[in-house]
């Protein structure tokens, strides 16, 4: 588990502040360029919503850069949430047969 005090920030905040702030583009401006609705980015851009696979393409061809960077983005902050609200202890653990004894012989 990554130990990171603050979350990392929403993609929809990066997206309004780094690339939209910098453009100057409204949000239906960018909407219409990027071929889906002003509700749909609102929804993104407002920490609604995340980055699916599909927008995280549209976004790299319209910033040049990789759909890997959005998809990134979104599960990194997914994962951060995702570790603060699973509660580890009530988890069962399934090992494989023997797999005690290997860990045992290694030591």
């Amino acid at each position: 588990m990554l130990k990171r005090e603050l979350p990392p920030s929403h993609p929809g905040v990066i997206l309004r502040e780094l690339f939209m702030k910098e453009r100057n583009l409204t949000v239906t401006e960018l909407a219409k360029g990027l071929g889906m609705t002003r509700a749909n980015l609102s929804a993104i851009i407002n920490m609604r919503a995340g980055i699916s696979p599909e927008v995280a393409v549209k976004l790299s061809e319209a910033f040049g850069n990789s759909a890997a960077f959005w998809i990134n983005l979104q599960n990194n902050y997914e994962l951060w949430h995702a570790e603060r609200k699973v509660k580890r202890s009530s988890i069962q653990h399934f090992r494989l047969p023997g797999s005690d004894r290997q860990s045992a012989h290694a030591q």
